[in-house]
């Protein structure tokens, strides 16, 4: 197969798979370190390269649940509270091999969306890139990510659009 074919062939079977898919393997540094250096070749006007990622792994990761968990717990109506999302919550990240926080950093350069635009990009080129060595993985962006101060240093010019979740396929 040609460059074009092996593209075409990696964004078709690029897909969302969640962690109840993931095996229990661990992603190698050298896939983990290559799918992030996927996401720092996207385009950026300005070359502001707005994306800053925390990875989380091990103990860093199983705190970040607890925090994600309690931050549900405490912004929900007791009315509105799901004993089921809560749960799914701390299944979710503990399942997941390895979760990235995903946060766009605004320069003052450029129009904000265009910022938000290349962050995404970033974010495609990490899907892409787990499509073509076989991690599962997803995007997340619910509303409780607005919340987490424990687990990311937020500045001012900052927002978190969400966390990439990943997991080996067997």
């Amino acid at each position: 197969m040609n460059k074009a074919e092996v593209l075409k062939e990696i964004i078709e079977q690029r897909r969302s798979i969640f962690p109840k898919d993931y095996s229990d393997t661990e992603i190698s540094q050298e896939i983990l370190e290559e799918i992030l250096h996927s996401a720092t070749l996207a385009p950026n006007h300005k070359r502001t390269k707005p994306w800053r990622f925390k990875i989380f792994r091990g103990e860093e990761k199983a705190n970040l649940a607890l925090e994600m968990q309690s931050i549900y717990k405490f912004t929900q109506p007791e009315h509105l509270f799901l004993e089921k999302k809560y749960n799914d919550i701390g299944f979710k990240i503990n399942k997941a091999d390895t979760v990235v926080s995903i946060v766009v950093n605004f320069s003052g350069m450029v129009p904000e969306w265009e910022e938000i635009a290349a962050v995404s990009m970033a974010v495609q080129n990490m899907y892409l890139t787990c499509t073509a060595n076989k991690i599962g993985c997803y995007w997340s962006s619910p509303k409780i990510v607005d919340h987490l101060k424990e687990s990311l240093t937020i500045e001012e010019n900052q927002k978190c659009l969400g966390l990439f979740y990943m997991g080996n396929l067997d």
